[in-house]
């Protein structure tokens, strides 16, 4: 005993280390609660931390190990966008006197098309452009329909509102423009009844072949026709992208045709805006350019479709149904390579082009039939509905000033005809073929290298969760709110960014804040931020009913800062990204 008695024992050091460095993690662990993202008041003992809740959404790993830092209080995105409710269409009084040509003996109604392979149903309808083919209405009763060229969106406008032709013709993209013209006479009000088509690679962005991706436009010159499809094409790129319209210096040309020559001609020119066939003549081998992207890819932006004047309408309710079943009707006839030849000769003769012309053009656009139409007009949860588009074009040229005041969609899109063809099963069986067909594929077979553009979306995720619709406690008395209430929102965005690209396959990356790092598990982290890319991806699918093999998820944990210069702003960094590839680049 006296050899050993006063002397601690080995075993002692030991434990008394142990506790020690328990004490010190505990005072680490308890110094990153405290640490703050930037707009938060995180830490000022105020809070209550439910640790459990927390610990269900970690998505893994072991014992109380978190991901990151527990913060409830960030700041949280807001937005403006938002969509009108439905509602009926404005009537004109029932004694308004028309103010259109008459359609005289035999009734001979006038529609206004341009040179697009688009309007290639009604000129097989009709058998040309000229009013020889008779057609039938809702009664039975006969009618003619004579074509009138008119490739000059502003030319066909005034002869629209003076009455001379009966049906004009628009991208869904230059309505805000047409309406905010004509809106000005309730005769003249547009009433859309029908989608003809999807421009399927007849719009496109040529570029020099230094310019990689939308983000290379930054700084450039850029030539285009203005408040055109092409303006509304490059917009929609640019805001995407996340380059600013301001940031990019646009020339104006009259139409797209002058801009493609522009561009041909201009080195200082490092983009144009145009469409087939100038697009392909400018990305010929040899000639130093590439097609950024086109409608190919971006295959639900533009869409083609007819409108008539509102007292032509009130007025001629049988001739507007009758031009829509005969429109749907040549939609199934043009299936056939022989209908198909035939009515190129029809575009050739009709457009004053070269032989074949007419017949090389159909590919630059997909008719839309039926069941295609009653989901671009009827349905809410498509992201690419005749509802978001207009909407998008608005907030777009609204943006630019080029129009100030919003006529409601609901206003001028009139779903009746498309709703009453439901009834008919040679109709309502047809099924929607604009469907690009994905194989399924993981993040790694993705060449995201290739992007031609990449989207930066925060969802404003609460800490160590990858719950987007996590609710958490209001101010007292109040209940819970929605950690980021424009969650929804932001989904839609991303739907409608995957829908308008639906032939690209779309990556939906993860992240996570760097506050636990040098502390949590990195595959803790990387976990994660695949539960919150899946997440997203589970919520497009659910509510937009999207293909789920058209995205490929991604997680990257804290290793890619939204901004490697602010790497602790946490906030910032607990978000998704999108890029945007091209199936020619898969």
């Amino acid at each position: 005993m006296a050899n050993g008695a006063g002397k601690p024992k080995p075993g002692f050091f030991i434990a008394v280390l142990v506790i020690v460095a328990g004490l010190v993690a505990f005072a680490f662990y308890r110094f990153n609660l405290k640490k703050t993202d930037t707009g938060s008041a995180a830490g000022s003992g105020s809070e209550k931390i439910d640790m459990k809740s927390i610990k269900q959404q970690a998505g893994g790993g072991s014992g109380s190990q978190q991901a990151e830092n527990p913060d409830p209080n960030s700041i949280t995105t807001t937005k403006e966008y938002s969509f009108e409710p439905a509602s009926r269409l404005p009537e004109l009084p029932a004694n308004a006197t028309a103010d259109y040509t008459a359609l005289g003996k035999p009734r001979t109604v006038k529609f206004a098309v341009n040179v697009w392979a688009g309007w290639a149903p009604i000129i097989w309808a009709n058998q040309g452009s000229k009013a020889k083919k008779v057609w039938k209405d809702a009664k039975g009763n006969d009618f003619l329909v004579d074509l009138v060229l008119a490739d000059n969106p502003v030319d066909m406008g005034n002869t629209f509102a003076a009455g001379k032709v009966h049906i004009g013709w628009a991208t869904v993209d230059m309505l805000p423009l047409v309406v905010n013209r004509l809106k000005r006479d309730p005769r003249t009000m547009p009433r859309v009844f029908q989608q003809i088509d999807w421009s399927n690679g007849g719009d496109g962005i040529v570029a020099r072949d230094a310019i990689k991706n939308v983000s290379d436009l930054r700084g450039k010159n850029v030539v285009l026709a203005q408040n055109s499809p092409s303006h509304y094409f490059l917009l929609n790129m640019l805001l995407n992208g996340g380059v600013q319209p301001s940031e990019v210096h646009m020339d104006f040309t009259k139409d797209a045709f002058q801009a493609a020559s522009a561009f041909n001609q201009d080195k200082k020119y490092s983009a144009a805006v145009s469409w087939s066939p100038d697009i392909y003549t400018l990305t010929k081998p040899n000639m130093g350019n590439r097609m950024l992207v086109s409608t190919q890819t971006a295959n639900r932006l533009i869409a083609d479709v007819w409108f008539a004047r509102a007292d032509f309408a009130r007025d001629n309710p049988e001739i507007i149904e009758g031009l829509v079943r005969g429109i749907l009707t040549a939609d199934e006839e043009l299936k056939t390579d022989a209908s198909k030849q035939a009515v190129g000769k029809l575009m050739d003769e009709f457009y004053t082009l070269p032989a074949g012309t007419g017949f090389n053009m159909l590919g630059d656009a997909h008719w839309t039939n039926y069941a295609e139409n009653r989901d671009f007009f009827l349905n809410q949860n498509n992201p690419t509905n005749f509802e978001r588009t207009y909407n998008t074009a608005f907030l777009l040229y609204k943006a630019i000033r080029a129009v100030d005041d919003k006529t409601p969609f609901d206003q001028i899109m009139d779903f009746s005809v498309i709703k009453k063809l439901g009834n008919e099963p040679k109709f309502a069986e047809q099924k929607n073929e604009y469907e690009f067909k994905f194989t399924p594929t993981t993040g790694i077979d993705v060449n995201v290298e290739s992007a031609v553009l990449t989207k930066t979306v925060t969802i404003n995720f609460f800490p160590n969760s990858y719950d987007i619709n996590k609710k958490v406690a209001a101010k007292a008395g109040e209940g819970e709110v929605l950690y980021d209430p424009n969650v929804e929102y932001t989904v839609e965005e991303i739907a409608k960014l995957a829908g308008q690209f639906g032939a690209a396959r779309i990556q939906i990356s993860g992240h996570t804040d760097a506050s636990m790092r040098g502390v949590a598990d990195e595959s803790l982290v990387r976990d994660l931020s695949l539960r919150r890319a899946n997440s997203v991806k589970e919520a497009l699918v659910n509510k937009f009913k999207m293909n789920p093999n058209q995205f490929v998820v991604a997680g990257y944990g804290w290793d890619k800062p939204a901004d490697p210069k602010d790497p602790d702003n946490h906030a910032k960094n607990r978000r998704v990204e999108i890029k945007v590839v091209p199936a020619e680049a898969q």
